[in-house]
């Protein structure tokens, strides 16, 4: 099999098996000898997509997605070096491991799974170059600012799915010869002793990713033991066959750090996981804005989950400046941002009965009003944006039923109907803006909150309360098949390609929770997607309150291009924090109910 054959291979395997929209060349030339290449005991996706728009294709053992499943698992690396020699050995490797009769004895103890072309425009020319000025060979840890690098996205991309799919092993494999299998020196002690043995070579340098892996903590989860291993001109079975009778002899120790971390996260209740938050979100509304906003209303919850009134009293302090007019509430230049901002007024004029709240709330939505009290068009500041949903409708509907005036229970259907216009898909999920087609996740997950959050409030005689759950159901319907097999959902929501975005799984994961709460949602369709989704939330909380993979700020943008390249914040952020500690105080929520507390 020549270079391009070999990676016309991988190009087929992810584009048949998940639909990715690659546009290069190598994606395109699907060789009709590999459609039916078949490894049904591994899901088939993708950790990121090249600067050349091309996918990189992963096999996951379906085991894997079971975090507490007691296999070790291996991670098999092959065509970093762009190298056919690496791709056609891991390709090799899987299909021995999932077939072979001799395969079985180590099919009880093991998972295995692969990045088969992790370079796959470098494997076009069988070198590391990756045609974009990169070579994803080196350097790593990678600039942590993901996953934006004009050159060696890759690296990025596969520095984080690693940290996220926390192996017990990484197999960095390369072409070339002769055969040896390599470790860091200084690394994790269970990298040198899994290298050592005939044929080995302690000689990786300290950027290399197996060396990187191996002392660094990849997506600040853990480290993870790794080892760089060349073919040397044997075959995917022999060097797997050996490297697992070799992990055993060695007695290695099982699970890894990594593994270890996101099963301690795993673990957490909700509860818990809502309490870590509020030790760093959640303390100040020095402008009136959705992301604090959100904190601030989690944070109260915890009052009525876990009887302390103090979370709550401690809100009303927060917020008593905007209150007592000592502060405005509005700024020189107002947007959807503050008028969502003034959603806490709401929740905290419900909680408590207090109406001197109800000022604030009404303040917001008299936006959509002219000087005469007539609805306008639309709420302003919309910009075109799907995230205008989230921004006027739940503030509307708090307001109706705050003042007793129906006309913001109109203007709420109105909104939605005039949002749904500009950017409803006939696929049923949100394109960001007019300008681009692209399901921006959070585009999406704007939508899904702001409808739980709007039918919260609604009374159930609105006429135009049907229509709002309608919208409500189908938009989550389409969301959720299209959620990652791993529980998350996409930077794009469509492209699987695209990075697994933390605001708005979190977002959607709220909406269907609420959802199945209160009857709007057939639990028996959706449980099942929400128990995938907080489990992968959780792995990306962790007890300090950072977080993996949350989208920067987002205005519309003009192609599919500028989505992907979105920055994604790994450690603490506010509007991250707000989503997380939102969809933490609703699960906790549901627990108790279930649990009839």
């Amino acid at each position: 099999m020549n270079c391009r054959s070999s990676l016309a291979c991988v190009a087929a395997i992810a584009a048949t098996a998940i639909s990715l929209h690659a546009q290069t060349p190598a994606a395109k030339s699907l060789n009709s000898r590999f459609l039916g290449y078949e490894l049904n005991k591994f899901t088939r996706t993708a950790i990121g997509v090249t600067r050349q728009g091309t996918p990189i294709p992963a096999f996951v053992s379906k085991g894997d997605f079971d975090i507490e499943l007691d296999r070790a698992r291996v991670l098999l690396i092959g065509g970093l070096d762009g190298d056919t020699e690496s791709i056609e050995t891991t390709l090799a490797a899987l299909e021995w491991f999932q077939h072979e009769f001799s395969a079985s004895q180590f099919r009880e103890r093991w998972l295995v799974s692969a990045v088969p072309c992790a370079n796959p425009d470098g494997a076009l020319t069988g070198t590391s170059d990756n045609q974009s000025g990169g070579d994803p060979t080196i350097g790593y840890p990678p600039n942590p600012k993901a996953y934006n690098d004009p050159r060696n996205p890759e690296a990025q991309y596969l520095w984080r799915w690693i940290g996220m799919h926390a192996p017990d092993i990484v197999v960095d494999l390369r072409g070339g010869g002769p055969h040896a299998v390599k470790s860091a020196p200084g690394g994790l002690n269970r990298s040198s002793q899994i290298a050592a043995g005939a044929a080995t070579e302690r000689t990786l340098s300290e950027n290399d990713l197996a060396a990187a892996l191996s002392s660094t903590p990849a997506s600040g989860v853990a480290p993870i033991p790794a080892i760089q291993v060349t073919c040397g001109g044997r075959d995917g079975k022999s060097i797997l066959m050996d490297l697992l009778r070799r992990f055993e002899r060695n007695r290695m120790n099982v699970p890894s750090p990594a593994r270890i971390e996101l099963r301690n996260r795993v673990a957490r209740s909700p509860l818990r996981v809502a309490l870590q938050l509020e030790e760093r979100y959640g303390n100040h509304l020095k402008t009136v804005m959705y992301q604090p906003a959100l904190s601030l209303v989690a944070r109260a919850r915890l009052s009525d989950l876990t009887g302390n009134a103090d979370h709550r009293t401690s809100v009303e302090k927060i917020v008593s400046p905007y209150v007592d007019g000592s502060q405005s509430p509005f700024g020189k230049r107002n947007s959807g941002s503050v008028l969502s901002g003034h959603l806490i007024f709401g929740e905290l004029a419900r909680a408590t009965g207090n109406k001197a709240y109800i000022p604030l709330v009404k303040a917001a939505a008299d936006y959509g009003f002219d000087a005469e009290g007539k609805a306008k068009e639309s709420m302003p500041f919309h910009n075109e944006m799907s995230d205008a949903v989230f921004m006027s409708c739940p503030i509307l509907a708090q307001a109706g039923v705050l003042t007793g005036d129906s006309k913001y229970f109109d203007l709420c259907l109105k909104h939605l109907k005039f949002m749904q216009n500009h950017c409803l898909r006939k696929d049923g999920i949100y394109r960001h803006s007019p300008l681009d087609e692209g399901a921006w996740g959070r585009g999406n997950g704007f939508p899904a909150l702001g409808l739980a959050w709007t039918l919260s409030w609604l009374p159930e005689d609105f006429d135009g309360r049907y229509d709002i759950l309608a919208a409500y159901r189908a938009h989550l319907g389409a969301l959720a098949r299209h959620q990652d097999p791993n529980g998350m959902w996409h930077q794009v929501v469509d492209h699987p390609e695209s990075y697994r975005e933390m605001t708005s799984t979190c977002m959607i994961t709220f909406a269907m929770i609420r959802g199945i709460r209160n009857h709007w949602l057939n639990p028996e369709g959706f449980e099942p997607v929400v128990q995938r989704a907080w489990r992968a939330i959780k792995t990306r909380i962790a007890n300090d309150g950072s977080l993996v993979d949350v989208c920067t700020g987002t205005g519309k943008q003009k192609n599919l291009r500028a989505y992907f390249d979105r920055a994604a914040i790994l450690g603490p952020d506010e509007r991250g924090g707000a989503m997380a500690f939102m969809v933490a105080t609703e699960m906790a929520a549901w627990e108790k109910e279930k649990a009839g507390k």
